[in-house]
């Protein structure tokens, strides 16, 4: 079912709507050391931080993506600490082969995971991952490999179609949320939900379109996304916080 979008790098998207940092937020750019491979990404760690979470990022996007940033700004208010970054080189990213390939996707994702588990002030804390269309495929093979180390995921316009094999696989309780008018995508979301055997959720928006650009729909997005990492990340956590004093805060 041949319903990738093209677009530019996410050009015509408005600019995220930016909430001021908890007191004690420390902000990290890094490289991720995903073998071969040194790949950028940010790092946001909140004071006292619950749980971290990892961004998968979609096709003809990066971790500049203006909303997935909006989300990750929303966590951050939640007490949620996030590691956004690029998926693919920038020779990888012209590659077309490459941005559809969903097992490398997924293994820079597990990648990332090890990585971040590495840090003593974070890597205590659970972890979840955010996957953006093609990118909620490749969060969610990742989680089927990972299996009970991610406590979390969630899906935004994800095509979990394309993780098909894993789905049965996955063990940490996803969220799935799909616009409304988004009619194609939602048909594959309502199968994968039927196909997944760990606690899952389909929520859809209401007249919300694949991109979630209406008024509100990511703001719903966001908020959904912050409850549902909340509440599982707290309860795999047992009242572990990340700590901040090596990172700089």
């Amino acid at each position: 079912m041949p319903i990738f979008r093209r677009r530019s790098r996410e050009r015509a998207e408005a600019p995220p709507v930016v909430i001021d940092d908890p007191p004690g937020t420390v902000r990290r750019t890094v490289l991720v050391n995903v073998d071969p491979v040194r790949l950028p990404g940010d790092l946001v760690v909140p004071s006292g931080a619950i749980g971290m979470v990892i961004f998968a990022h979609g096709s003809g996007s990066s971790r500049a993506s203006p909303r997935n940033r909006q989300v990750a700004e929303r966590l951050h208010a939640s007490g949620l600490g996030t590691l956004l970054f690029d998926l693919l080189t920038p020779g990888e990213a012209e590659d077309r082969a490459k941005v559809f390939d969903i097992a490398l996707l997924a293994e820079r994702l597990e990648g990332a995971y090890r990585w971040l588990r590495r840090w003593p002030q974070v890597g205590t804390v659970p972890v979840g991952f955010f996957g953006a269309s093609t990118g909620a495929a490749a969060a969610l093979v990742a989680a089927a490999r990972l299996r009970a180390e991610v406590a979390a995921v969630v899906s935004r316009g994800g095509r979990p179609d394309l993780a098909a094999e894993a789905l049965p696989r996955v063990t940490a309780p996803t969220l799935l949320i799909v616009g409304g008018d988004d009619v194609e995508v939602l048909a594959l979301n309502r199968e994968a939900e039927r196909r997944m055997r760990c606690e899952r959720r389909l929520e859809v928006i209401p007249g919300a379109s694949h991109l979630f650009e209406e008024p509100g729909a990511l703001e719903r997005v966001a908020d959904l996304a912050a409850e549902w990492f909340t509440r599982h990340l707290a309860e795999a956590g047992g009242g572990r916080r990340a700590s901040l004093a090596s990172l700089g805060g």
